[in-house]
């Protein structure tokens, strides 16, 4: 099911689209295709480079954003602010706030570029710091979560709900990316891990969708760009996924620009983690 009513209005001085069904599905199939389009054709056929933060980029990322900067204007001709936008113009489309695109063209760079079939394409229409719209789509299983603030989560039409029961810490299935954590972080998850299992995809956007869906049970991140979460984070949460930093038990009221995250498919479990993340670890 997909969401029936126009959950999202204008903000004040402009006539921006209501976020209805046609507005969400416009969105969805733009992102799906130029996926298809951009991205599939040139996993393991093109090169990388290294940009001047270090992290990886391909013609697939370029390309993909370029794409998306059209289709998304004819949808709703708002500015954009994208990855591989240099950091002045981020900068500068996040300082004017009010209704602009946030857009990942490649997250999984890293994985896309050693032919690893786990990325995705994230595209957010944000209103200030807040994400009131959210897709992610994974080209090599085709399919797309995406979510209306206020009006639930979806993947493929499928609604997304939290589980009926509860999973106990010690059996939990957990996403933990701690690349950007302090060394006494990562010895102490490896001396005294209490999940079950840990994952490390290289996907922030798909470890969201993950989540989500009941693929994963916990979340741990030390942080995450505002391309990184504000899809996801807003897929998860109106799937019922609890969510927090390592300081602010408020995701959202948060420093925006980069968020570490602690989260969990449901209400106990989530408390449980975030207690015993903030008592073992503190500082990420």
């Amino acid at each position: 099911m997909r969401p029936s009513r126009p959950p999202g209005g204008p903000s004040p001085g402009t006539t921006p689209e209501p976020l209805t069904v046609e507005f969400t599905s416009r969105v969805v199939r733009a992102v799906r295709e130029i996926a298809a389009a951009e991205i599939l054709p040139r996993f393991r056929a093109v090169a990388s480079r290294r940009k001047d933060d270090g992290s990886l980029v391909t013609e697939a990322d370029l390309a993909t954003q370029r794409a998306l900067a059209g289709a998304l204007a004819a949808i709703e001709p708002v500015a954009l602010l994208g990855e591989e936008m240099p950091d002045a113009e981020q900068r500068r489309v996040w300082d004017a706030g009010g209704r602009f695109w946030c857009v990942d063209p490649l997250d999984g760079t890293a994985n896309f570029s050693a032919g690893v079939p786990y990325f995705a394409v994230s595209v957010a229409l944000m209103q200030g710091e807040l994400p009131i719209l959210g897709v992610v789509v994974d080209p090599i299983a085709d399919e797309a979560c995406f979510a209306v603030r206020g009006a639930g989560a979806w993947r493929d039409g499928f609604a997304l709900a939290p589980p009926a029961r509860e999973t106990a810490l010690e059996a939990a299935v957990a996403e933990i990316d701690l690349r950007r954590a302090l060394p006494h972080v990562r010895q102490e998850l490896r001396r005294r891990a209490p999940y079950a299992r840990r994952l490390t995809s290289g996907s922030s956007a798909l470890a969201w969708c993950h989540l989500a869906a009941g693929r994963r049970d916990l979340l741990l991140h030390a942080g995450q760009k505002v391309w990184d979460y504000a899809a996801g984070a807003l897929i998860a949460e109106e799937a019922g996924v609890r969510l927090a930093t390592l300081a602010e038990d408020d995701f959202w009221s948060a420093p925006a620009w980069s968020r570490s995250v602690i989260a969990a498919r449901t209400p106990a479990l989530f408390e449980e983690w975030k207690r015993w993340v903030r008592e073992r670890l503190g500082s990420p």
